[in-house]
């Protein structure tokens, strides 16, 4: 592992504390207890266009490979990312310049914990599309390597161009987990705080954010407010995550 700073030498250890909420929660959250994959939003993954398969393969080979990224696809919906890595791998190291595998194959190697190697993949599909979309991933990826740099770069970036709320949502919960990491707990939950707005229906963003905010105030000590944090999720959906039982773990 020569070449490699003290961090990334120790970067595939790290552990986290999303488990209790990663079946709802599908995107970034903070970490601290246990380490596993965490759930990417759900979306219809992209599909290279007649040239970026021609460019793969030839003209002649595009169907066989259109239902190779096809079973590649479905194997990562089904959460089958072994499969699906090493269908795509070949299609990458063949094809840098497609975006829509880079981009899968970046996800997948995600999944897998393979955060180096998953951040070069979502790098490159950044500077192929210009895209923010897939920011709080590749920021994660930084995080779990203590790159925290390129985590507050990327949430400012994130910030700017407002995608989406629930790509900013998962984005603000990275960076909050950052400042966190570095002992800013008092910073990332002002910045989870930054995130809350009035809404007529709570949506699983607004949930999310509530869900990790009610953490960090709860490891922040004030046990009064956690608790109201953790009965408001509970109140909009008593079956999200384990929020019923921190509700009644703080009186």
């Amino acid at each position: 592992m020569a070449g490699l700073s003290e961090q990334e030498r120790h970067a595939d250890h790290w552990v986290r504390v999303d488990e209790d909420i990663r079946a709802e929660a599908t995107g970034a959250i903070a970490r601290g207890k246990k380490a596993a994959p965490r759930r990417q939003p759900d979306r219809e993954q992209p599909t290279p266009t007649a040239s970026e398969l021609d460019a793969i393969a030839g003209p002649s080979h595009i169907p066989k490979l259109g239902e190779r990224l096809h079973n590649a696809s479905r194997a990562f919906d089904r959460e089958r990312f072994t499969e699906a890595r090493k269908l795509l791998k070949p299609l990458a190291d063949r094809a840098p310049g497609s975006a829509p595998v880079r981009e899968l194959y970046g996800l997948t190697l995600y999944r897998l914990g393979q955060w180096r190697a998953a951040a070069r993949e979502l790098e490159a599909f950044r500077t192929l599309t210009g895209s923010t979309e897939q920011n709080p991933v590749l920021a994660d990826c930084y995080r779990a390597l203590r790159r925290y740099r390129e985590v507050d770069e990327l949430w400012k970036e994130l910030a700017a161009a407002s995608p989406s709320a629930d790509a900013v949502t998962e984005g603000r919960i990275v960076a909050a987990g950052a400042l966190a990491d570095r002992g800013e707990v008092d910073r990332a939950i002002r910045l989870l705080e930054a995130g809350l707005k009035p809404a007529k229906r709570m949506r699983s963003h607004h949930l999310r954010l509530l869900y990790v905010l009610a953490d960090l105030v709860e490891r922040a000590g004030d046990i009064p407010r956690a608790r109201q944090l953790f009965a408001k999720v509970a109140a909009a959906d008593p079956d999200f995550a384990d929020v019923t039982s921190r509700v009644r773990s703080l009186g």
